[in-house]
């Protein structure tokens, strides 16, 4: 005996469908919304980074290395030595102070305890986020702790030629598609 539905069986089932395929679409928006807005991380060794112009104490090459990443739609965090402030400033700085001066949340600056390396900070700052280190140092030191430090594009060196800035990001492009700043507070 074939198989038929009456138009009343029809209607029901029409019914029953739309708010599946409502559903189906909205899961399918929502993953892709999801996907666009997973970001692509940066640790910045704020106290090697200071250091690039001239190897002189020095923030504003902090600041272009952020401008940059931050117009390439990287998010960047920084992480200095303690006695960072008094290279720069001839006093302690703390979080917020380097906040403030380099534009960002303090949630995104980290200055290490008095007496420790900020290389294992660093590097398991980038693991956790799974980012890039923008730096010139090689941590040779730590290639057993860190391995991924040996992977092609996870050290991201630069400095200045001719009085500008160049990063040798890798060529991949950043995972966030949207273009809007990631510095807000």
């Amino acid at each position: 005996m074939p198989f038929s539905l009456t138009s009343a069986q029809m209607a029901d089932l029409a019914l029953l469908a739309i708010p599946v395929v409502i559903a189906a679409l909205l899961v399918i928006i929502w993953r892709r919304s999801r996907a666009r807005v997973r970001l692509t991380w940066a640790v910045l060794d704020g106290s090697n980074i200071m250091h690039w112009r001239d190897n002189t104490p020095d923030l504003g090459p902090v600041r272009e290395v952020l401008r940059q990443l931050d117009a390439r739609g990287y998010r960047a965090c920084v992480i200095f030595d303690a006695n960072a402030g008094y290279l720069l400033f001839g006093r302690f700085a703390g979080e917020a102070d380097f906040g403030s001066r380099l534009g960002i949340p303090r949630k995104q600056v980290m200055v290490v305890p008095k007496g420790t390396q900020a290389d294992p900070y660093i590097l398991s700052a980038a693991r956790d986020l799974d980012a890039l280190v923008v730096t010139n140092d090689r941590y040779r030191d730590w290639a057993e702790s860190y391995p991924e430090i040996r992977r092609e594009g996870h050290l991201v060196k630069g400095g200045y030629r001719d009085g500008a800035l160049w990063l040798a990001l890798p060529r991949i492009a950043p995972r966030r598609a949207d273009t809007t700043s990631r510095r807000a507070s």
